[in-house]
């Protein structure tokens, strides 16, 4: 079952601390390289402007820990890696439970959880407990350490290309820049690396497929800066890979204009498989299709989940797990329903059928001797799909009249255009 892969190789790379530039970026993209072998990595050096921004100093730690008055080690680094807020600066000082208490972050809400905090572009310092673990702390004076470093370095990404029949693309795009947790972080890229691996055995491709591996927000941003012209030429289509591997809804957030061919293909998708998805808006957005939809830009890029991002109460913090949120079943739900879109890009060409007036299907062995209801439903969605395969229709289209997934169509269209009843036209739709 692919979900037990995807949820091995999350497993493989949990314990990896990530942020948005650094060594566990390039372990995690050098782990995926194993899988994809093509996949090719770059580094952009601190300072270089991107748009209008500037990529930051490349951050690094080793050790961090807090030593209570008794001499206990607690938030230590190196058992949980959200215990230390994102791009700490190094410290090492005394102090008392009143002055660490400015640099404590907890959930008293959710009081077994450590939260996920960062602080990219203030340098600043600070750890993250349970708000369990807070209330046990007294007065007295209080060891922190950090072992962190603030240097010039760069940003690090990863961009796998496999070519098409032609020079049109469909993007995917995840990120890798969050440390130990599941459905936010390590869904999106093992996901995505299971998808390319898919697309890369396939027999024939239509398109070309970009597909990339960045930090968030400013990785976008960065890859953006540096290929949007040959994006906004050649991109047909893609999807955001975010939040992808829970087991407990399908969810759908449309591009910044909703009616590009990806959003048709999501929410058809979706529609057929779960009754129930939740279908967001625009002003629901928070991933990286910020940037891809931004103004100027202005791709086609929608995006296909599970639970969406802050929809579920385990999110940003150490509660998102490979036990209970991220699950074998949920991977392979969301691996399913990103194939599924992928493949409906693929086979979305416009059918036109080359004979006039309705053909004669019994001579073909199209027709079958004995009516059943069965063979009669059959019969009936070849005949939909020959009516309305004027050329003007894509499959697509037709799979919205006829009010069925458009993979129920593949086997019907395989059979006329082997026995050729109907051509194959690529469509001005995309």
């Amino acid at each position: 079952m692919v979900g037990n892969d995807m949820h091995q190789l999350a497993t493989e790379l949990w314990p990896i601390n990530r942020s948005i530039t650094g060594d566990g970026v390039r372990k995690t993209l050098k782990i995926i390289k194993q899988y994809l072998p093509n996949l090719k990595t770059y580094e952009v050096p601190t300072g270089t402007q991107v748009f209008d921004w500037n990529i930051p100093k490349e951050w690094r730690v080793r050790k961090a820990w807090i030593k209570k008055p008794n001499g206990e080690i607690i938030c230590d680094f190196s058992k949980n890696n959200l215990h230390l807020v994102g791009y700490s600066i190094p410290v090492q000082k005394k102090m008392s439970l009143s002055q660490l208490n400015e640099h404590l972050y907890s959930l008293p809400d959710q009081p077994t959880a450590i939260p996920y905090i960062t602080s990219y572009y203030k340098e600043r310092w600070g750890f993250c407990l349970t708000e369990n673990e807070r209330k046990t702390l007294v007065e007295g004076d209080y060891e922190v350490f950090i072992d962190s470093e603030l240097f010039e370095g760069s940003l690090t990404y990863g961009e796998l290309i496999i070519p098409g029949s032609f020079e049109k693309e469909i993007f995917l795009s995840t990120y890798i820049c969050h440390p130990s947790m599941a459905n936010n972080e390590l869904s999106g890229p093992c996901v995505t690396t299971y998808i390319a691996k898919w697309i890369e055995g396939l027999n024939k491709r239509r398109f070309t497929y970009r597909i990339v591996f960045i930090p968030e927000t400013i990785g976008s941003i960065t890859y953006l800066s540096k290929n949007i012209d040959l994006m906004k030429k050649n991109i047909v289509g893609g999807f955001n890979v975010s939040c992808i591997g829970d087991d407990r809804a399908y969810s759908f957030l449309p591009s910044r204009k909703g009616n590009t061919i990806s959003d048709i293909v999501g929410k058809h998708v979706l529609k057929w498989t779960s009754k129930n998805f939740v279908e967001y808006k625009w002003t629901d957005r928070g991933s990286d299709e910020r940037q891809y939809c931004a103004p100027h830009i202005d791709l086609p890029i929608a995006t296909i989940m599970r639970t969406k991002y802050g929809r579920y109460e385990e999110y940003h913090t150490s509660l998102d797990d490979l036990i209970n949120v991220v699950t074998p079943q949920g991977l392979e739900g969301g691996y399913n329903a990103l194939l599924r879109a992928v493949e409906t890009l693929e086979k979305n060409l416009t059918p036109v059928v080359k004979v006039c007036g309705e053909p004669q299907l019994g001579k073909r062995g199209l027709y079958p001797n004995l009516s059943t209801k069965k063979y009669d439903s059959e019969v009936s969605l070849m005949m939909d799909l020959i009516t309305w395969s004027d050329g003007t229709n894509t499959l697509i289209d037709i799979a919205e009249i006829c009010e069925v997934p458009i993979w129920d169509l593949y086997p019907i269209l395989d059979k006329l255009v082997g026995n050729d009843l109907i051509e194959l036209k690529e469509n001005n739709k995309m």
